[in-house]
């Protein structure tokens, strides 16, 4: 969905106000493809602020369909984003927080919101805060139960003391 912002950014104290619905039904990154199982409206109030600026200012919450980080159990990720950003024709300083629009003018809501997906897109997700994960050895979910591995791991630094009593040991 694209919205034509020449009004905005030429008339001093200009200001819109927009409800859109969201049209992307999966978030794909590198991390993989999440579903979008439900989204409200993308809401936006786009105001002018300045020769060739406006500043844009919304929200919208998503649900995804994602993995446990430590079980891989399917967990529902609710995440809520609030934005506040400068929209500018063509940005001046390269390290500025800016979008820049297309040469129409216009700016592009669902790149814009894969965007601050991206940036605001939680570290670590878990099913639950105390998840256990998964048995490094035989890949049981441990939130389930023991698995019975043996999963003791010794120290390195005392490999060779190990190896010591390992050729003098009797049999």
């Amino acid at each position: 969905m694209l919205i034509n912002l020449s009004d905005v950014l030429t008339s001093e104290g200009m200001q819109i106000s927009r409800e859109l619905p969201l049209e992307m039904t999966c978030f794909e990154s590198r991390m993989g493809s999440f579903p979008i199982t439900a989204s409200t409206p993308v809401s936006l109030r786009i105001r002018n602020a300045g020769a060739g600026k406006a500043r844009l200012e919304g929200g919208v919450k998503l649900t995804f369909q994602t993995g446990c980080d430590r079980c891989l159990t399917e967990v529902s990720t609710e995440l809520e984003l609030r934005f506040c950003r400068t929209v500018v024709l063509k940005a001046e300083d390269e390290d500025a927080d800016e979008l820049e629009l297309t040469e129409e003018r216009q700016l592009d809501v669902e790149t814009f919101v894969h965007n601050e997906i991206l940036v605001n897109w939680p570290a670590k997700i878990l099913c639950k805060e105390d998840c256990r994960g998964i048995c490094p050895v035989c890949g049981q979910d441990l939130n389930k139960g023991e698995c019975g591995c043996d999963t003791f791991v010794p120290d390195p630094r005392m490999a060779v003391i190990q190896d010591i009593f390992n050729k003098n040991k009797e049999v």
